[in-house]
């Protein structure tokens, strides 16, 4: 344990949070002592959410996204356009689509996308889930909203190649309002927004 801290349990719970994502020491600091201010029923509240979270929530057995079922609240609406499939590289694009609210039909989340270099090979990805889907019928149009990465149109590719067979299934991707390596969780709204509605056939 870190001696700079007159606590131990001070210093297990800084080098807890400066384990999480874009969390450095200093910020760290900063978070436990902001919940050594709180009330304690704040803070049994915040630590309970996160185990519940953690022990209870579910990925969803047709797209894979997050649900507190087996199958989400998206998948289970029947207001949904059931006929068209949003292929998207993970949950955070499933949120920045939706934000939009420009699209109303289902998604499936990959997982990832295609990348040697970093040892992610189809395999790795949920994509012979997302073929069985198109296979079992009742799907027009699949829409590869991943990004404009070299990456991206990698995978792409590959799913385009998986899919070539089904005539009957029209293949979209998003119109490149999108700048070249950027990635789809960052993009603003109106701009993703727009390349859903403006969506061209792949090619």
């Amino acid at each position: 344990m870190n001696n700079q801290y007159s606590s131990n349990l001070f210093g297990k719970a800084v080098e807890e949070f400066a384990k999480l994502p874009g969390v450095g020491r200093k910020t760290a600091v900063r978070l436990v002592l902001h919940l050594l201010r709180l009330d304690e029923s704040i803070v049994n509240g915040f630590t309970s959410s996160i185990t519940e979270l953690r022990h209870n929530i579910h990925y969803c057995k047709v797209c894979h996204n997050i649900s507190d079922k087996e199958i989400c609240d998206i998948c289970s609406d029947c207001r949904r356009d059931k006929s068209t499939i949003c292929v998207v590289e993970n949950i955070q694009d499933v949120m920045a689509i939706e934000a939009t609210t420009q699209y109303h039909g289902l998604y499936h989340v990959l997982g990832g996308v295609i990348s040697p270099m970093d040892g992610i090979s189809p395999s790795d990805l949920a994509i012979d889930s997302l073929i069985l889907r198109v296979e079992n019928g009742g799907i027009s149009e699949v829409i590869l909203a991943l990004s404009s990465t070299m990456e991206g149109d990698t995978t792409n590719f590959f799913i385009s190649r998986k899919l070539a067979k089904m005539t009957d299934v029209r293949l979209t991707v998003l119109a490149r309002g999108l700048s070249m390596n950027d990635e789809l969780q960052y993009t603003d709204e109106i701009t993703l927004g727009k390349s859903i509605i403006n969506r061209v056939e792949y090619k």
